[in-house]
């Protein structure tokens, strides 16, 4: 995969982008990115990239000449990548849709500053909008990493056991069972017995169930019971009548 990444601060992603899992993938040649200040593209003398809104009010908008401008001269060496607006008014960021991008061959991601974009930028030039929250912040840098990360994580090779990424929370609609590691007794407090017992089936039983209990209690917006095998649905009734009887 191929990386752009429009920012105003490229210096912001030095270390995100060093690190870890990002910086290994790099490595295995997973992905490559490169971090492009479209300040570089204005035409204005004074390097500027924002101005007045029309009709006035607070705040500063981000011009559509430099940031047209870097996306064309990246599209012309890649013809058909995904322009990604990072901006509060964006879909909400799902794992779902981390799937779906990490199946691109090549993403431009553009970083918001100021009071937002040239309206003209979002309607002719960005092919997705996303969000990572109900929440404004400064600008969309902290945003493109999140997002980076979570595709990059996705892409073969970039993980040591590309089992992990398929078994996260949320891949499957669901967050993910509870882990324990040694020691198996730590103050007093064990690990289930199920997870010592060397049966691969009992264990992957105990691991669907508790999936389902957690995400139950913890984000019962999650579950859509038309997802769920016959099996799943026979569990999720059993833990709701359980819930039930410890609630009484």
């Amino acid at each position: 995969m191929r990386l752009d990444i429009l920012t105003l601060f490229p210096e912001m992603f030095e270390g995100v982008f060093e690190s870890s899992i990002l910086k290994k993938a790099k490595e295995k040649k997973a992905y490559d990115y490169q971090l492009i200040d479209f300040r570089e593209y204005t035409e204005n003398k004074h390097k500027k990239v924002d101005d007045y809104p029309y009709g006035g009010g607070a705040g500063m908008v981000l011009s559509p000449q430099p940031i047209f401008d870097a996306v064309e001269d990246l599209k012309n060496q890649e013809s058909n990548p995904r322009v990604i607006l990072m901006c509060p008014q964006g879909e909400p960021y799902t794992q779902q849709k981390a799937e779906q991008l990490a199946k691109e061959d090549h993403l431009i991601l553009v970083c918001g500053h100021y009071e937002g974009f040239d309206e003209r930028i979002r309607t002719e030039l960005a092919t997705d909008e996303i969000s990572i929250g109900d929440y404004v912040l400064t600008g969309g840098e902290l945003g493109a990493m999140v997002v980076t990360d979570s595709v990059v994580r996705l892409l073969p090779e970039a993980l040591g056991n590309e089992q992990s990424a398929k078994a996260d929370s949320f891949s499957h609609n669901l967050l993910e069972h509870p882990h324990y590691t040694r020691p198996s007794d730590f103050r007093g407090h064990k690990v289930p017995e199920v997870l010592l017992s060397g049966n691969h089936q009992k264990i992957e039983e105990w691991r669907e169930y508790e999936s389902l209990k957690r995400t139950l209690i913890r984000r019962p917006d999650l579950i859509n019971e038309n997802d769920l095998s016959e099996r799943q649905l026979k569990l999720l009734n059993d833990i709701k009548t359980k819930i039930d009887i410890a609630s009484n």
